[in-house]
């Protein structure tokens, strides 16, 4: 059972087929805590040539039936497992990109730093949003474990980006807070490791209004590479990236062209301007 489990263990991690045409660089999508692969499944089709690969954590959606896992260290060599085999299926490498949002950039941090370590194939660029850097993560919330239901649906009303409809419905919060507090554990359990600083690109995504990850940490993501480090600033939320698509879409497609130069295919003239921000 575990062997044939192994054989393809991109299966349950990776739930959509690529988009037709869409062959370039691979971008692998990781989800806020609580968050599912359909947080990215608008994003198919608006960049260009670029595969959207959202990532589908245990517990949620397509694996509701999968147990959630509580910490990062059990977490990552798994997810490193699946993404290392869909970016070699054939034996060769295709071009990959990784992009976090909220708990999703911590795992995309450690994900990356645990392909290095296994002297995998490195991502053409990192990109992070709406979380502070990995080695600023301490907020004194207490840990959500230990919270009550209404403390924990309290915590979410306060981050925003779960409709009230779902939090006021008893048989809705059943399903998912369990992703959720499992997904804060990991979160919460998580010790930076101190480690030499990435030979990746890095673009950090902060918001004006995120109560989660204020724009100068976010900006401390600058220490973890030894490449380029671009940072822009949404005006929003902590939602505010995927609130504002096209607009992370901009910067996304901007710093891979900056990777592969003009030859990448991406958004048409008009909605490859620059976007208003709060900050740059």
């Amino acid at each position: 059972m575990t062997t044939a489990v192994r054989a393809a263990p991109s299966t349950a991690w990776l739930p959509f087929a690529e988009q037709p045409g869409c062959d370039g660089v691979r971008l692998y999508c990781l989800p806020h805590a609580g968050g599912s692969a359909s947080a990215y499944r608008s994003w198919f089709g608006r960049l260009g040539p670029v595969s959207v690969r959202p990532v589908q954590p245990p517990g949620r959606e397509t694996r509701l039936r999968d147990t959630p896992y509580d910490r990062m260290d059990r977490l990552v060599p798994d997810l490193t497992d699946a993404v290392l085999a869909d970016t070699s299926p054939d034996g060769g490498t295709r071009p990959y990109a990784v992009y976090g949002h909220s708990l999703g950039a911590l795992v995309g941090f450690e994900l990356v730093r645990e392909i290095r370590r296994r002297g995998g194939p490195m991502p053409v660029h990192l990109f992070v949003s709406g979380c502070a850097a990995p080695d600023l993560q301490e907020d004194g919330e207490p840990p959500v474990a230990g919270m009550t239901q209404d403390q924990v649906v309290a915590l979410l009303r306060r981050i925003g980006g779960t409709p009230e409809w779902m939090l006021t419905d008893p048989t809705v919060l059943r399903m998912i807070l369990p992703p959720f507090v499992a997904d804060f554990s990991v979160r919460d359990s998580y010790s930076y490791e101190p480690l030499p600083p990435l030979d990746v690109p890095i673009t950090a995504l902060a918001a004006t209004d995120d109560p989660r990850a204020g724009t100068a940490d976010v900006a401390g993501w600058r220490d973890q590479t030894t490449g380029r480090f671009t940072t822009h600033t949404l005006t929003g939320g902590h939602f505010a990236v995927l609130e504002q698509a096209a607009v992370t879409h901009r910067y996304v497609d901007r710093a891979l062209r900056g990777a592969f130069g003009p030859q990448l295919p991406g958004l048409s003239a008009t909605d490859a301007r620059e976007a208003p921000v709060a900050h740059h």
